[in-house]
């Protein structure tokens, strides 16, 4: 089947690499800066591998980010159009970021040098692999024969729906974030308080719930999926984590052991996420009949 339009996504998505070239998406990496140091934050963590970007944070370390400007995202939807394909950028929440908002400044720019071509910039509302999983979505819909504008209204109808639950491993990550205030991430560490949060409808990260123990807000996320998911043995569910991997496998055989599910697949949280909420995030997400 013929190609008639490109996704591209922003490195926020936090999709395996080898996922991403399967389904042949185009993703423009966030930045980050650490140490001294600026990085862009690359799916296959080629300028730093994502165990060490965790582990300098973990030794005391501060990273923070920056958005996608509009000239990075002209030079990376430019080729597609220049071969005749449409484009429909699919970007990190703008509850989050502006660089969703410097790809729609792109794409006005690129309409005027492109008027034959069709450029749709659409806001996930989403983040981390939540976004990706909004993307793995997109492209099953452009593979099975979807057009520009088919795939665009199924990720309209879809968006509310796309869930996303996670907890932290230390709130002080949290509060450097403006998440929770100084106080709150003090006491709730010295307790071993573990909040649990999720993604509204705008795409801001909003706290639901407060359990005591690690074990007990891991068990809590595969409850939500529990609770909400539409028709769950037929979903694919995505789990991040910041260098806990063994964390989210818990998560997964948690799910598996009150339901069943198509395929799960674990990955890191990238550093872009990662830099605010720290290591030992844990995050789920999948299809629900609410967010």
């Amino acid at each position: 089947m013929e190609k008639m339009f490109q996704i591209i996504t922003d490195s926020s998505c936090d999709l395996p690499q080898s996922l991403a070239d399967e389904l042949d998406l185009i993703v423009q990496p966030l930045h980050f800066h650490m140490n001294g140091i600026d990085y862009n934050n690359y799916l296959d963590g080629r300028e730093i591998g994502f165990t060490e970007f965790f582990n300098t944070l973990r030794e005391g370390t501060h990273a923070t980010t920056s958005a996608v400007n509009p000239d990075e995202f002209v030079k990376v939807m430019q080729p597609s159009l220049a071969a005749g394909l449409d484009v429909i950028y699919i970007g990190f929440s703008s509850g989050l970021s502006t660089t969703y908002q410097s790809g729609c400044i792109a794409a006005e720019e690129l309409r005027e040098q492109y008027p034959q071509r069709k450029i749709i910039c659409l806001d996930s509302l989403c983040a981390s692999l939540g976004q990706g999983l909004f993307v793995y979505l997109a492209a099953q819909k452009q593979q099975s024969g979807a057009t520009l504008e088919e795939t665009e209204q199924y990720l309209l109808e879809l968006r509310p729906h796309l869930c996303h639950w996670f907890t932290v491993n230390d709130l002080l990550h949290l509060k450097r974030g403006g998440r929770v205030s100084a106080a709150a991430a003090v006491v709730g560490t010295m307790l071993q308080i573990k909040p649990i949060m999720h993604m509204d409808n705008e795409g801001h990260l909003a706290p639901v719930a407060k359990v005591k123990g690690r074990k007990a807000a891991l068990r809590a996320l595969a409850q939500k999926a529990l609770d909400t998911a539409i028709d769950l043995p037929e979903q694919t569910i995505f789990i991040c984590h910041g260098d806990c991997v063994e964390d989210a496998q818990f998560v997964a055989d948690c799910l598996r052991e009150k339901s069943s599910f198509k395929e799960v697949i674990i990955n890191f949280v990238g550093p872009t996420i990662g830099a605010h909420a720290g290591p030992g995030v844990v995050s789920v997400f999948f299809i629900g009949t609410e967010r």
